[in-house]
């Protein structure tokens, strides 16, 4: 495997702190990653964030179909000389946040493994996941930290753990540390994998009213959840009390306390009192 540094050396590319640019290079992590993924021979795979082709290479060989997005330009002459063996590989020059991933693979069911850049991994999930037709499985590489706050449970949840758990199951599969990258990162990354749902696991009215009250309530998270939903919702102290009651929720409670179960339960009250 051809060193990242000897790779962007020869090109004379510096990695650009702005996209997060990290390099997976070490073959054990890249072969921990594809094992992850659990890809069949007919699989479709959209890679975000090739950088030097490493991990591509390793898709390539397991799935029948490969779309790599790389945002960086530079990248173009790197990719194009270590894939061209690859005819099932497919490079996207693109954000990722402004590609159509249902266009990009067509009727294909498809599954996501990226080294995701730290800054925008929220962003990117959201994009995934709030798609009407998701990924069956996503493999990433996000920063450790993140992670932990992902497969977060009732008593610590935060907004990005709902947005995620509503979607799927999320499990850290492993942590890594600086050295498997080139740059080395600051921080210790992590390999989680998301096995996403068929249907949500909690009986909601529907998405969009859902994460209205959710964000609603973490909008002002030091502060009990009739406060928090008042104002995030735009509504008297008095209603969002009596919206908590309906539900069987304590008003004094804060938001990162609440089960999916109960955030459910608090969407169908308000869907309710808007009817």
């Amino acid at each position: 495997m051809t060193n990242p540094k000897a790779l962007l050396d020869q090109y004379d590319i510096q990695p650009k702190k702005s996209l997060g640019q990290n390099f997976l290079h070490d073959p054990n992590t890249l072969e921990k990653i594809v094992t992850t993924a659990e890809l069949m021979p007919d699989d479709t795979v959209v890679e975000i964030g090739p950088g030097t082709g490493a991990l591509t290479k390793v898709l390539a060989q397991q799935a029948r179909h490969v779309f790599s997005v790389e945002i960086d330009e530079r990248m173009r002459p790197i990719l194009e000389s270590e894939l061209s063996a690859y005819s099932n590989v497919y490079l996207v020059f693109e954000d990722i946040l402004k590609v159509d991933v249902l266009k990009l693979v067509g009727a294909r069911d498809f599954v996501v493994v990226a080294n995701v850049p730290y800054y925008i991994t929220s962003a990117i999930l959201r994009h995934l996941l709030d798609a009407h037709r998701r990924p069956r499985r996503l493999v990433l590489t996000i920063q450790h930290e993140v992670a932990e706050r992902i497969i977060a449970q009732p008593g610590n949840l935060n907004l990005l753990a709902i947005s995620v758990q509503f979607y799927g199951q999320a499990e850290i599969v492993t942590r890594l540390k600086p050295g498997v990258f080139w740059p080395r990162p600051d921080v210790d990354s992590a390999v989680i994998r998301i096995d996403t749902f068929d249907t949500p696991p909690v009986d909601v009215p529907n998405a969009d009213i859902f994460f209205r009250v959710v964000k609603a309530g973490f909008s002002q998270k030091r502060k009990q959840l009739k406060n928090a939903l008042s104002g995030g919702l735009g509504i008297k102290t008095k209603l969002a009390g009596e919206l908590l009651d309906s539900a069987g929720i304590d008003p004094t409670r804060r938001a990162e306390t609440l089960t999916l179960e109960e955030w459910a339960s608090l969407s169908h009250a308000y869907a309710s009192q808007k009817a």
